[in-house]
C-alpha cells in the first residue's frame, strides 16, 4: 500500500470519528434542551396536584390523579390556558406559596424578575400577566 493511500484511509476514518461525535454532541444537546422541565406540588394539602414550567419557554401545565370506576385510577391534565402558553424566552422556574388552602403557584422568570400567579381554571392551567 502506497503511503498516500495510507494517509487517505486515516483521513477518511477522522472525518467519519469527527462527524459521529458532532451528531453526539447535537443528539446529547436537544435531549438536554427537550427536557428542561421544573415540577412542583400544588401547596393545599388536600390537592393532589402537580405543576411543570418549561424552563426556557414558562409554557405551564399540570396533572392529579383522579379516580375512575373500575381502574386503578386516571392521570388528569390540564394543558396551558390564558397567560400559561409560551412566554418571551427566558429562565423560568415554578414556586409554591406556605398558604396550605393555595391551589396556585408563582411562575417566575429569573432573568427579568417577573412573577405571574398560575392555576387551573376550567381544565387550563391559566396565569395572570407577569408584574414585577
Amino acid at each position: 500500500m502506497t503511503s498516500a493511500r495510507l494517509w487517505s484511509d486515516v483521513y477518511l476514518r477522522i472525518l467519519a470519528r469527527i462527524g459521529a461525535f458532532s451528531t453526539g454532541l447535537v443528539a446529547a444537546s436537544s435531549a438536554f434542551a427537550a427536557g428542561s422541565y421544573d415540577f412542583v406540588a400544588a401547596p393545599a394539602t388536600d390537592l393532589n396536584r402537580v405543576y411543570r414550567v418549561d424552563r426556557l419557554t414558562g409554557e405551564m401545565g399540570a396533572c392529579q390523579y383522579g379516580l375512575q370506576e373500575g381502574t386503578i385510577g386516571v392521570t388528569i391534565c390540564y394543558p396551558a390556558g390564558e397567560g400559561g402558553g409560551p412566554q418571551a424566552p427566558g429562565e423560568y422556574t415554578i414556586l409554591a406559596s406556605h398558604h396550605d388552602r393555595e391551589s396556585g403557584v408563582f411562575r417566575l422568570n429569573l432573568r427579568t424578575g417577573e412573577m405571574s400567579n398560575c392555576y387551573v381554571l376550567e381544565e387550563k392551567v391559566v396565569c395572570t400577566p407577569p408584574a414585577k
